[in-house]
């Protein structure tokens, strides 16, 4: 992916001129982003290896999905609400379906049948519910007030985030305390501590810096985003729930695909379907809680009733495909199946107020 950083200066280059066609600054922005967040996750690697694995699983968990939070952070402060909501479900639907499915697929063709831990994989798919659940009650409770009662909505939702983010601590402690072997994985030799030492403080300054011109990127992606849709006749539910989605976690879905090709489904498991927890219960509370702060109006969890279909079809179809503990290629080719249906339902979307992503209230 080193190639692609010749588009950081290009679309710093591009955002200077206006007159070019939004869609040239959004095109760069995107693929900027690629190789920094594949640095972003490289260097969150170095950092586990030094500090352990429950500050290194800590750590992956707050950076693994930074190029998300940061995206989304970046909609958020321009407003851009709808894009925001689409993008959380996006991500959790990218991991899902297309990250897992086309490791399955790709790993399938190599190996007839692969294997991974059940018993990981039934808590991360409770856990997933759980996620689903905190979308379907808002949602849901959206559709029996009246406009005048908006203030318990926003109650609510805050409860919601705050529900969200105890439970993800409680599952961080769960994952890396109480029952690590729940999560086992083969775990390498210790290296050179002295050269660990040296890794550990550069890819500190590499991590700070690749978030700082990740979040400029992010800035003109998000600036783009309005006038890129209109000009290719895309909608705004194709724009977060697809094109952010795989941007932001491309880095993931190579290093998914590459492990599934090895023969290591539940490293594959773990990074597909611990990045759709991360986001569902850490990054999407957080950014609910920062639109009190930094947003024209507030976040919510509220996406009307074609959002609930694809926020839960996708969990209950993962349900059924890991219940048995075991991966083929065909299993990976329903996943995708589903992602591509989904794929064409928001990308034949009109922009209105009915978007699956609007509240009723």
């Amino acid at each position: 992916m080193k190639f692609l950083f010749i588009f950081v200066p290009l679309a710093l280059f591009l955002d200077q001129f206006h007159a070019i066609p939004a869609g040239f600054r959004f095109l760069s922005a995107a693929l900027a982003i690629i190789p920094l967040a594949a640095a972003m996750v490289r260097a969150t690697e170095l950092i586990s290896h030094r500090t352990g694995s429950t500050v290194g699983g800590l750590l992956n968990a707050t950076f693994g999905n930074a190029p998300e939070l940061i995206i989304s952070l970046m909609a958020l402060r321009a407003g851009l609400i709808e894009v925001v909501k689409a993008s959380i479900v996006g991500v959790i639907l990218g991991n899902l379906l297309f990250v897992l499915g086309l490791a399955f697929l790709l790993g399938g063709l190599r190996f007839r049948e692969q294997v991974f831990n059940r018993h990981g994989a039934r808590i991360q798919r409770a856990v997933l519910m759980v996620a689903a659940i905190s979308i379907v009650v808002p949602s849901v409770f959206d559709n029996f007030i009246p406009p005048e009662m908006m203030d318990r909505e926003d109650g609510l939702n805050v409860c919601v985030a705050l529900v969200l983010l105890a439970t993800y601590v409680l599952s961080l402690v769960f994952m890396l305390k109480t029952h690590p072997d729940y999560f086992a994985s083969e775990d390498s030799g210790d290296d050179d501590s002295n050269a660990a030492s040296k890794g550990m403080y550069a890819a500190i300054g590499y991590l700070a810096v690749s978030s700082a011109i990740l979040a400029l990127m992010s800035e003109i992606l998000v600036g783009s985003i309005e006038e890129t849709a209109a000009t290719l006749g895309m909608s705004k539910a194709f724009i977060g729930v697809i094109i952010l989605a795989l941007v932001g976690g491309a880095p993931e879905s190579v290093a998914a695909v590459t492990v599934a090709r090895k023969n290591k489904l539940d490293l594959t498991m773990g990074i597909a379907v611990g990045s759709s927890v991360q986001i569902a219960l850490f990054v999407a509370p957080v950014l609910v809680l920062s639109s009190y702060f930094m947003a024209p109006r507030t976040l919510n969890l509220m996406v009307g009733n074609a959002g609930i279909m694809i926020i839960l079809l996708p969990v209950l179809l993962l349900s059924m495909v890991i219940s048995d503990g075991r991966s083929n290629w065909f299993k990976g080719v329903q996943l995708l199946s589903v992602y591509l249906l989904i794929a064409i339902f928001c990308y034949f979307l009109p922009d209105s107020p009915a978007t699956p992503f609007s509240s009723a209230g």
